[in-house]
């Protein structure tokens, strides 16, 4: 971090390291350092999660009366920094970032008490059920469509892009509960369980080799009317809410971390050269054009960081970071892979090799897995077309 903290703050970042030192074992941080994806997978996450669940840290940004820390925005920020440089895994965020704001804003005492408990423990784990094979962009225009039966809703249709659907045991879908007037309107937001009869999960393999993704099948799949989150036919005010806090938070953290990464990659593959070699000067000068890039970005997030402070709406922020961040986080891994050179083009299943068992760098592999699973950065959480739209339609208004 590039600006001085106040002594309340350095505390704050040694009580982080402090715990992180204890708490984060080497086999942990191997799993966080080879993750290519957004997150780790559900062995690995979870582990983390419930350290950081009886730490009280598992769900910071809630509210405090249901579990939160009530750190500032640049404890938050701090927090996450620290966490990215000690190599930590990344948790799913479906549950704590994404499905719990709106389970706050939006649900009854009842379901508060019913969902959010499993949330923060990390006993339940959820998936998102948004996207159909034909409404991915332009999701109001989703089919996947629930009837009331009695006291259940029945639900018929797809999901597609379901991210770790098959460790999921709940799920928030969105569904359509009436066809009539506008794509918005008639769609409803439900939370059940996703281990109901009826719901079939078949994987979806990436063209890095993850299997992340899945399709889930509905098949008169019954879901008790509590299900139902917020007013039915409102869903999708309640979808809006939540993809704000998908599309948020801070991206310099680990984009920092990529960095260091690239870094000490390109001082194996470069560091034998003269210092006039060609190949290593224009490697140094991409790598701080990288780094100025990064720097504006925690410009724009420090910028965000004082508006949340002063209480302000998030507006397009979120839509900004999205596309910021996914494209530079695209071309830090386009860069590890040239650093990688030809043995980025080796497949070896790093979660079958120990330390130091590969046979090339560790780095080089993981490069084109990087590389692979963020083609669709600029995709997932809303295209970053869309997002230029979301943003365009706010300035030019």
């Amino acid at each position: 971090m590039a600006w001085k903290l106040s002594p309340a703050e350095a505390a704050f970042r040694d009580e982080v390291r402090d715990f992180l030192a204890r708490e984060l074992t080497p086999e942990l941080r191997v799993a966080g350092r080879r993750c290519s994806g957004i997150f780790n997978d559900y062995e690995d996450g979870i582990a983390w999660h419930r350290i950081l669940a009886k730490r009280g840290w598992s769900t910071p940004k809630w509210p405090v009366e249901h579990g939160g820390t009530g750190w500032t925005p640049m404890q938050h920020y701090i927090f996450a920094s620290e966490v990215s440089a000690a190599d930590a895994p990344r948790v799913a965020p479906m549950g704590t970032g994404m499905v719990a704001p709106v389970i706050i804003a939006f649900g009854t005492e009842a379901q508060k008490r019913a969902w959010l408990p499993g949330i923060r423990s990390g006993d339940d784990y959820w998936c998102q059920g948004y996207s159909e094979p034909q409404s991915g962009s332009d999701l109001a225009s989703l089919q996947c469509k629930a009837v009331r039966d009695g006291d259940h809703y029945v639900i018929n249709g797809t999901k597609i892009w379901t991210t770790h659907a098959q460790y999921a045991n709940k799920m928030f879908c969105l569904v359509r509960t009436n066809a009539a007037g506008k794509a918005q309107q008639g769609i409803s937001f439900l939370c059940f369980d996703f281990k109901t009869p009826g719901i079939t999960v078949r994987p979806i393999i990436s063209i890095s080799g993850d299997h992340e993704l899945n399709q889930v099948f509905f098949d008169d799949v019954r879901v008790p009317l509590d299900s139902l989150l917020g007013e039915e036919n409102q869903g999708w005010t309640v979808a809006k809410y939540l993809l704000q806090h998908e599309r948020g938070g801070a991206w310099t953290p680990m984009l920092r971390e990529r960095l260091r990464r690239l870094h000490d990659a390109a001082d194996v593959a470069f560091g034998r050269r003269s210092p006039g070699d060609f190949a290593a000067a224009d490697m140094a000068l991409r790598l701080a054009e990288i780094e100025c890039a990064i720097d504006a970005v925690e410009a724009t997030e420090l910028q965000q960081l004082r508006a949340q402070a002063r209480g302000e709406p998030p507006g397009i922020r979120p839509s900004m970071g999205k596309v910021l961040g996914s494209e530079l986080r695209q071309r830090i891994t386009e860069l590890a892979v040239e650093i990688a050179g030809p043995h980025a083009a080796i497949d070896v299943p790093m979660v079958d090799c120990e330390v130091g068992d590969l046979p090339v760098p560790e780095e080089a592999v993981f490069a084109m897995s990087a590389y692979l699973n963020d083609r669709a950065a600029s995709i997932y959480a809303g295209t970053n077309e869309v997002q230029r739209n979301i943003i365009a339609a706010q300035l030019l208004k």
